[in-house]
């Protein structure tokens, strides 16, 4: 609840820096807005289920473009294929540290239910000490990649440790069915269909591990040139939030309708998401992204430091200037 509180108080304050009287009928120059998206993204799922944007933004053609995850998806946005999207924790540190040209302007409240380390049900492995010397797969520069680094960690090994195989989501979960893999970092609703399906083990999820903290991004050009959309689309998301968590069963059926996944997936997978009502960047989820950039760098998995406030951007404030560090 307080972090609903810190979110509805920084919609507020977007909302004060505002041009007086402003309208949703003030961005008619907004032609096309692109939007990326996993399965996953609940919020933009139900924006585009119930066309909240095209309510509120009459005049634009919102385009939605579906992605495996969140480091293709920024590849796009830092190419101008999108003006906007969403991902995981990790997809943005590396994109940072490639000096890919985008922005942070929004969050959601962190969800640490909704990844895990997997093994198969018969596995000899039974800590995350057991990792070592094993295989495990997962997305390259993903949620999954932090939560891995995280799980290490409490195991006191070390990187080198194991054998990371790196994977999309598809063939990752292709591999840990056949046995080419030993363990497997994934998050939902990836994790929820393989749980329900195949019934592997949880060595660990991301409870006390990580946060697996939900970001916006968008293109440099869409945060200059239409600051005002961006408050549209937190409204559209927070009102597709409270939909989700006031009638679970509805939001669940329009999930399935458009992902293809099966009622059962979704309603596990949404079941692990607490409130997440969408506003920009406060200190304390800064710090934690900090936290997780600095961990990449400490392990040379990434080709240099990176200042995550340096590509923060806030309402009210000028628009950062600087890539990265």
């Amino acid at each position: 609840m307080n972090a609903r509180r810190l979110f509805v108080a920084a919609l507020a304050a977007f909302a004060a820096v505002l041009p007086a009287g402003l309208t949703v009928a003030a961005a008619p120059e907004l032609p096309v807005l692109r939007i990326g998206f996993q399965k996953a993204a609940a919020n933009l799922v139900i924006v585009k289920q119930q066309r909240l944007l095209e309510q509120r933004l009459p005049n634009t053609k919102v385009q939605w473009l579906e992605f495996p995850a969140g480091p293709q998806l920024l590849e796009a946005l830092s190419v101008g294929a999108l003006e906007f999207g969403l991902t995981g924790d990790s997809p943005p540190v590396f994109a940072q540290s490639a000096g890919k040209d985008l922005l942070y302007v929004g969050a959601e409240p962190s969800k640490p239910l909704s990844s895990a380390v997997l093994v198969p049900a018969d596995s000899k492995l039974r800590t995350l000490a057991d990792l070592k010397g094993k295989r495990v797969a997962f997305q390259k520069g993903s949620s999954a990649h932090f939560l891995i680094l995280r799980a290490l960690d409490r195991a006191n090994l070390k990187w080198a440790d194991i054998t990371p195989i790196y994977l999309p989501p598809a063939d990752a979960r292709a591999a840990f069915e056949k046995g080419a893999v030993d363990a497997w970092a994934i998050w939902d609703p990836f994790y929820a269909a393989t749980e329900l399906s195949i019934k592997p083990r949880v060595l660990a999820n991301g409870v006390g591990l990580s946060g697996n903290n939900s970001f916006y991004l968008a293109s440099r050009p869409f945060v200059e040139q239409h600051p005002q959309a961006l408050k549209v689309l937190f409204d559209a998301l927070t009102e597709a939030d409270a939909y989700v968590q006031a009638n679970r069963k509805e939001a669940a059926q329009l999930i399935s309708d458009f992902s293809g996944l099966n009622l059962a997936t979704v309603h596990l997978f949404v079941s692990r998401r607490p409130p997440s009502p969408v506003g920009p960047l406060g200190p304390r989820i800064i710090a934690d992204q900090q936290r997780v950039a600095d961990t990449f760098v400490r392990l040379g998995l990434i080709p240099k430091p990176v200042n995550v406030s340096d590509i923060v951007w806030q309402p009210g404030r000028p628009v950062p200037t600087v890539a990265s560090r």
